[in-house]
């Protein structure tokens, strides 16, 4: 049996726990907004040593709740970049476990260069190398005032991250 074949049978043998994540430093919970939401700010699956981390659409939101930076892309980027890193730093890890992301614009047309731009200065600064598999998309965003909102998939082995929170 190949390498790749054992794995996939060891990982469809094993059982999938879930759990949700959050940092409350960062955000709140969707579930405390005066119009409760339905859905965990991420979702950390365990399969047998490899770890994925769903992390939900995440926007420019502050501890509270409150939109912040309203009418600037680039500060409403920044502030959502700083609340999945702050997701991801309650796991263990960092953008350079990251292997995807969906980026949800207002207005493609108006904010891809700034989005771009930003988007790029952030990657260079985390290091990335490979950088993630990405996709850009105009959406209509649950608040009028937000500009982006991004979603991330990260994936690392279990070890590495338990040994990272000693």
């Amino acid at each position: 049996m190949s390498q790749l074949a054992e794995i996939l049978e060891t990982i469809g043998r094993a059982p999938v726990k879930k759990n949700a994540i959050t940092n409350h430093n960062v955000l709140n919970e969707a579930f405390a907004y005066a119009k409760p939401s339905s859905f965990s700010r991420g979702l950390r699956i365990d399969l047998n040593g490899l770890t994925i981390l769903l992390i939900s659409g995440t926007a420019s939101i502050d501890e509270n709740g409150v939109s912040v930076h309203l009418g600037d892309f680039r500060a409403q980027m920044k502030r959502t970049f700083a609340n999945i890193t702050g997701l991801l730093e309650s796991e263990g890890c960092t953008w350079h476990d990251i292997v995807r992301t969906s980026c949800y614009l207002r207005d493609i047309e108006r904010d891809y260069d700034a989005f771009n731009e930003e988007r790029t200065a952030f990657f260079d600064e985390q290091k990335l190398d490979p950088l993630p598999a990405s996709t850009g998309i105009q959406a209509i965003l649950c608040r009028p005032e937000l500009l982006i909102e991004i979603e991330a998939i990260a994936m690392f082995t279990t070890k590495r991250a338990d040994a990272s929170k000693e």
